[in-house]
């Protein structure tokens, strides 16, 4: 688990993004963004995101997650951003993914 002294880098989500977010969908047994997201960066691994207009998070069940879900939703409430599909500062990641790359 992170421990006091662990960077958690919280950031937009970012189309290269996307098959991470689907793995960490599939582990939380619940669907990955589609939108635009805020993640949650532990040691170089997105362990929770924010869906940024349906205000619904995934997270690594494995891993100690509630409350970098609660940082991810102050920052959102904190950006004006929950809720508000109006706004559109961050790339949207509605694009599919290919078979292939879900094979991965």
């Amino acid at each position: 688990p992170p421990s006091m002294t662990t960077p958690i880098h919280i950031r937009a989500a970012r189309p290269e993004d996307e098959l991470d977010l689907i793995r960490l969908a599939a582990l939380d047994s619940a669907p990955a963004p589609r939108g635009r997201a805020l993640v949650a960066v532990v040691d170089g691994a997105i362990v929770a995101a924010l869906d940024l207009e349906a205000g619904r998070a995934i997270a690594d069940p494995f891993r100690l997650t509630a409350d970098l879900v609660e940082l991810l939703r102050t920052r959102a409430r904190t950006l004006g951003e929950i809720g508000s599909p109006a706004r559109r500062r961050w790339p949207s990641l509605r694009r599919q993914a290919s078979p292939i790359a879900l094979a991965r």
